[in-house]
């Protein structure tokens, strides 16, 4: 009797070898190594291959993109407008952040004529039903599915041709053509390829709900995120209300635009002015607290940043950031040895984005500077100033794109004054709606300690 062949495969990112490996020479990841049969491949006649007709892309007639509201405008912003007609969504996020009542949500308000089907693999109709009523969702189109063999939900879909499809999540289904077990890179390759030939054959809008692992990134092969349309993260943290869905992938709109949730009892609720909630309660005359102005996409944000810096009890001084890559405030605090002669080498230094927020673009560099040194000084910041710039390995500050967003949303909120780069000084001369707000600029790191404190 023949031995059936196998290979393996990591199930972090679809690396295959024949035979065991500890660690994936591929993702690096250890024990990530699972027996799959290999499948014998069958004779393919000739007669039967489909001929193809290449055509000039001066030929190709393109009907303009139909999409949906989803009713929420935080995720149409997200999405570049609405869902477009035959997408294919994948939605990531930890667990418990939200992602089953998002969508649910969604089920709701979206702006549909046809039916919509909810196939849920993790939970009963009957517990769906139960956050539905508290949710108050009661669409009549809504229709609710609890199955994991794909087999029958793809026909079952061929078979209503809904407008609108929900899996959730896609680790949970499988196909019993292949023998590995749900959630394999085999099945969750195999379930996606499929839903996507649906998808793009029929015009069905589909989202599919992916487990995310520790280290934050969707489970399973990363060749799932290059299949799908879009590719969304659903980012927060559960002890805090707020909640941001941000694209990291979107082959029909920006992949810069976030939208800002609030989570209530009743759901999840649109911040529309996300920067007057992220600065309310605000400590004022407190060392050591900074606003700065981000911009995400297209939307500009005003943010607290708190700093503190402490004598350290130990030999190594403890430094820590949440909201912020760890390794930047490292690099701004050496800028701050070295130029400004600010001796934090037995300091201990804790950096904080108030809100829950993570930022990561350059122009915060000037305020969360000024932040440490303003609590390393125990010195006042000016609390109706906003900083804006990025920090050089030489203590310049450098200018920053977008600053006309940036001042002008600060001006909204009620800020008088800004500290800018130098750089940014002639674009932001030609405003005249900025006349009234104070501007300064600065040409290095130095320069502006001296103007704040």
């Amino acid at each position: 009797m023949a031995k059936n062949k196998s290979i393996y495969i990591c199930q972090e990112c679809g690396y295959e070898t024949s035979g065991w490996l500890g660690k994936c020479p591929a993702c690096n990841q250890w024990n990530t190594f699972v027996e799959e049969p290999l499948k014998s491949g069958s004779k393919v006649n000739n007669s039967d291959i489909k001929e193809i007709k290449p055509i000039s892309i001066n030929e190709i007639s393109v009907d303009a993109e139909e999409r949906y509201s989803t009713g929420f405008k935080e995720i149409d912003r997200v999405l570049g407008g609405g869902m477009v007609k035959g997408s294919l969504i994948l939605v990531g996020g930890d667990p418990g952040i939200g992602k089953s009542t998002l969508i649910l949500q969604i089920c709701n308000t979206i702006c549909i004529n046809s039916n919509i089907l909810y196939f849920s693999g993790e939970e009963s109709v009957g517990q769906i039903k139960i956050r539905a009523d508290r949710l108050t969702v009661n669409n009549p189109k809504l229709l609710m599915v609890s199955e994991t063999n794909f087999g029958i939900i793809e026909n079952y879909i061929l078979k209503e041709k809904p407008g609108f499809v929900i899996v959730d999540s896609i680790q949970t289904m499988y196909d019993e053509n292949i023998t590995s077990a749900p959630g394999s890179v085999s099945q969750v390759r195999e379930v996606t390829g499929r839903l996507m030939r649906v998808a793009k054959d029929n015009g069905i809008s589909i989202i599919i709900v992916g487990h995310v692992t520790k280290e934050g990134s969707i489970a399973g092969p990363r060749v799932l995120e290059h299949m799908v349309d879009t590719v969304l993260y659903f980012e927060g943290d559960r002890h805090l209300s707020y909640r941001v869905l941000r694209a990291v992938k979107n082959r029909f709109g920006s992949t810069n635009e976030i939208g800002i949730f609030e989570m209530r009892d009743a759901g999840l609720v649109e911040i529309d002015n996300p920067s007057a909630i992220m600065l309310s309660g605000r400590p004022e005359n407190v060392p050591g607290s900074v606003v700065i102005s981000s911009v995400e996409g297209t939307r500009p944000m005003l943010i607290e940043v708190q700093a503190l810096v402490c004598p350290t009890n130990f030999g190594m001084p403890r430094r820590m950031a949440t909201g912020i890559d760890y390794n930047r405030i490292t690099l701004l605090m050496a800028v701050l040895e070295k130029r400004v002669g600010m001796q934090l080498s037995n300091y201990d230094a804790y950096v904080n984005v108030v809100g829950g927020l993570k930022i990561d673009e350059p122009a915060c560099d000037l305020g969360l500077i000024v932040a440490i040194a303003s609590s390393f000084r125990n010195l006042i910041v000016d609390p109706d100033c906003v900083l804006i710039g990025e920090v050089g390995l030489t203590g310049e500050v450098r200018a920053v794109g977008q600053i006309d967003k940036r001042v002008m949303e600060a001006k909204r909120l009620g800020f008088k004054k800004c500290i800018v780069p130098s750089g940014n000084k002639k674009m932001l001369e030609q405003i005249k709606e900025l006349s009234d707000v104070d501007i300064k600029t600065v040409e290095n790191v130095k320069e502006a300690l001296d103007m704040l404190i």
